[in-house]
């Protein structure tokens, strides 16, 4: 996750506070491995999971053989959390505790994933931070693939307010440089049992 100064220690105590606390947690990334399936996403392409601490991506993908895999988290309970729950299997990814809005990527990638990340940045001059991270980290004719709060989704989550996004109206913040060529709207069942309506895009580069 990324944010105000304090991002680290307010989402570290997101993570220690158990899973019911962090309502955006699942068993499996269904509908993430679903968005890479219909966009051709396939286990020679680099991918880096933006917010991942703790999601069950990345086990995904080294089970489909995925190798070059990196997660980045602002919060390091949260990565501690996700290598514990890999086990071995964790040295096969590279790891960034890092705030994604001051992060300068090292390198580009053919596969940004962002499932709950996007939605938490409330403020014009947060997301234009984020969209410049996305350009420099994305290789040409990169696929980027986004999960967020529907416009029927909450309007807060974890304490904190959050945008809410229609596929359209996600692409549109991306403007001109990115087509969106893949959509869907996902009924997310929260550890505590409730409904978040999400809704998911897929967008591709323009070279």
């Amino acid at each position: 996750m990324s944010g105000s100064p304090d991002a680290a220690a307010h989402w570290d105590g997101a993570y220690t506070a158990g899973v019911i606390a962090r309502s955006w947690f699942q068993q499996q990334p269904r509908m993430s491995l679903l968005m890479f399936d219909r966009a051709g996403v396939t286990a020679s392409d680099s991918v880096i999971d933006v917010g991942g601490g703790a999601s069950p991506l990345a086990g995904a993908l080294l089970a489909r053989g995925f190798r070059d895999i990196t997660v980045l988290d602002i919060s390091a309970a949260g990565m501690e959390h996700a290598r514990q729950c890999l086990g071995a299997r964790a040295a096969n990814i590279q790891w960034l505790v890092a705030d994604l809005l001051t992060w300068v990527p090292p390198r580009r990638y053919r596969v940004w994933h962002d499932r709950a990340v996007f939605h938490f940045l409330t403020t014009a001059d947060d997301r234009r931070r984020y969209l410049r991270t996305v350009g420099d980290a994305s290789a040409p004719d990169a696929v980027a693939v986004f999960g967020c709060f529907a416009p029927d989704g909450p309007q807060q989550c974890s304490g904190l307010p959050v945008a809410r996004y229609s596929p359209g109206e996600l692409a549109d913040q991306f403007g001109s440089g990115w087509t969106l060529i893949g959509q869907a709207r996902e009924e997310h069942l929260t550890p505590a049992g409730l409904i978040q309506p999400f809704t998911w895009a897929t967008l591709r580069k323009r070279p």
